[in-house]
C-alpha cells in the first residue's frame, strides 16, 4: 500500500485518512491484538479469561465479603458486581486509550525518522486494540446478567451506538496526548493519575442518584457518566436510551475528535525533530 501522507488537518482530510489507510488499521490491529499475547502458553485465550476472572473476584468480594447492594435494585449475588463491570468496561476502554496515547509516538520513534507513515492512525490501532478487549469484557458480562437472571434484554443492541460518541470522542483526546507526549514527556505520568482519579469520580463503584443531590450535577460534567449510565440502562435494565442526550453526545464526540485530529497534524511537522 502507499503510504502517502494526508497533509490537512480537516475533517475530510480525517475522514480520508481513515478510509485510505483502512487495511493498514485493521492489519496492524490484528497484529497488536495478537502481539499482545505471544509467547504466552494460552496466547489469546487470556483475553477471554481475564475478564471471567476479574468478574468472578467482583462478585466474591462484594457479594460475600462488602455483602454490597446496588441503591435501588435487588439483583442477589453478582448483582452488584456486574453493574460494577459495566462501569469497568467503559472506563478501561477510555484509559487503556488515553495512558498508551502520551507515548504512542516516542515508542514508536521509528515510523517517524525512517519511513513515510501515517502517524494518525496510530491512535485508530490502538483504540481498535482496547474495542476488542471491550468486546470480549462484554461477552463475559451478558453470559454472567444470562446466568443470573436468565434473561438478556434486546435492548443489549443498541450498546454499541451508547459507546460509538464515546470512541469518538477517545479518538479525538488520544490526537491530543499523542502530540502533546512528544513535546511534553510528563504527560504520561499526569495522565496516568488522572485516569485513576476519573475511576472514582465516574459512577462506576455507585449510580449517580447515590450521590447528594448538590454534587449530581457536577458529576453530570463528567463525559463517562452519560456513557456508564446509558450503558447500564441497555444492556442491564432493558431502557431505551435517551435519543436526544445521545444525538448530543454525538456532536460533542465529532467537535472533540476534529479538534484533536487538527491539533495533531499541526505540530506532526517537529516530531522528528525532537524524539
Amino acid at each position: 500500500m502507499n503510504a502517502q501522507r494526508v497533509l490537512g488537518a480537516g475533517p475530510l482530510s480525517l475522514i480520508h485518512s481513515l478510509w485510505y489507510y483502512r487495511q493498514l488499521i485493521v492489519a496492524m490491529t490484528k497484529r497488536e491484538v495478537v502481539g499482545r499475547y505471544r509467547g504466552s502458553i494460552m496466547g489469546l485465550a487470556w483475553s477471554f479469561f481475564n475478564p471471567v476472572l476479574m468478574l468472578a473476584v467482583y462478585t466474591f468480594v462484594f457479594s460475600e465479603v462488602f455483602q454490597s447492594r446496588w441503591p435501588g435494585q435487588d439483583g442477589g449475588k453478582g448483582g452488584f458486581a456486574i453493574l460494577l463491570f459495566v462501569g469497568m468496561i467503559v472506563h478501561g476502554l477510555f484509559s487503556e486509550c488515553a495512558n498508551r496515547s502520551a507515548s504512542l509516538i516516542i515508542t514508536n520513534g521509528n515510523y517517524v525518522k525512517k519511513v513515510i507513515f501515517p502517524l494518525e492512525i496510530l491512535t485508530v490501532i490502538t483504540l481498535g486494540s482496547a474495542l476488542f478487549h471491550t468486546c470480549i469484557s462484554l461477552i463475559v458480562l451478558l453470559g454472567a446478567q444470562f446466568l443470573l437472571t436468565h434473561q438478556l434484554h434486546l435492548s443489549a443492541l443498541l450498546f454499541p451506538l451508547i459507546l460509538m460518541p464515546l470512541l469518538i470522542a477517545t479518538l479525538g483526546i488520544s490526537w491530543w496526548l499523542a502530540a502533546l507526549g512528544v513535546y511534553l514527556r510528563d504527560v504520561g505520568q499526569v495522565i496516568g493519575v488522572l485516569t485513576t482519579v476519573l475511576l472514582f469520580l465516574s459512577p462506576v463503584l455507585y449510580p449517580v442518584a447515590a450521590l447528594p443531590e448538590i454534587y449530581q450535577p457536577w458529576l453530570k460534567l463528567n463525559p463517562l457518566t452519560y456513557i456508564i449510565e446509558e450503558s447500564r440502562n441497555v444492556l442491564l435494565f432493558g431502557l431505551l436510551p435517551q435519543w436526544g442526550s445521545l444525538a448530543l453526545a454525538m456532536l460533542i464526540g465529532l467537535v472533540i475528535a476534529a479538534a484533536g485530529f487538527w491539533f495533531f497534524q499541526r505540530t506532526r511537522k517537529g516530531f522528528a525533530d525532537v524524539i
